[in-house]
């Protein structure tokens, strides 16, 4: 059966002739919570059991000795988990229609802070390689890496930030949004920033700061979702 509108009414179709009723809705079996036919489904207010895929591949194991997978047997499986075991799974709540919006939102958000997490890994572990001084310098800031200020000094020199001026520095610090304490900010960052580090070569740290570039492009885009997600 294919998971779109055919295939659900396969599927009701199917259940009927096996005795389900409104009565008496035959439960059913899923690997995942998500998507158009589970909502279909649960919509008919029968029970649906969400089962864990790795839960389902143990059971896999008591039928088939080898790795390979098909939908009879994934079909089978499932079947007997609820035939047997249905005691020790919960099927899916039945949630009202604005529980189920904000579950989806609360997902949402989780993915934004887990894909912004991600993209700040990722950046952080190349500033290693090159230039360990900005992770020092920026350290102290709310939000680290991720915070308005660093994301603007890496955007304006991301292989040279070292070189920048005190008056650069302070012209960025004001335009990423900072009100107060501006000189003392300034020349923390200034002092951080030129504190001796180990140094690639010329040429490998201007390659190093155009691959920056992308990786603050993908931190930036993240850290809109997130903000986007919590507004």
């Amino acid at each position: 059966m294919s998971d779109d509108l055919t295939g659900l009414q396969q599927l009701l179709d199917l259940l009927t002739e096996q005795g389900d009723s409104e009565d008496t809705p035959i439960p059913l079996a899923i690997e995942t919570s998500r998507g158009l036919l589970v909502a279909c489904l649960r919509a008919t207010k029968r029970p649906a059991y969400v089962i864990n895929p790795m839960a389902a591949a143990r059971y896999r194991e008591r039928h088939a000795v080898t790795c390979k997978k098909s939908d009879q047997l994934d079909a089978m499986v499932l079947a007997n988990i609820l035939r047997t075991d249905a005691a020790a799974h919960r099927p899916l709540p039945e949630d009202s229609e604005l529980v189920q919006s904000i579950a989806v939102l609360a997902r949402a958000q989780q993915d934004a802070v887990w894909d912004r997490t991600q993209a700040d890994n990722k950046l952080r572990s190349h500033l290693r390689e090159y230039f360990p001084a900005f992770l020092t310098a920026t350290q102290p800031l709310r939000d680290g890496l991720c915070s308005p200020i660093a994301r603007a000094i890496l955007a304006a020199a991301p292989a040279q930030a070292a070189a920048l001026p005190r008056a650069r520095l302070r012209s960025l610090i004001k335009k990423a949004g900072r009100k107060r304490n501006i000189e003392i900010e300034t020349e923390r960052l200034h002092a951080a920033l030129q504190h001796p580090q180990m140094h690639q070569l010329p040429l490998v740290e201007q390659a190093i700061g155009l691959q920056t570039v992308t990786l603050l492009c993908k931190l930036e885009a993240a850290v809109r979702r997130e903000v986007a997600r919590c507004e």
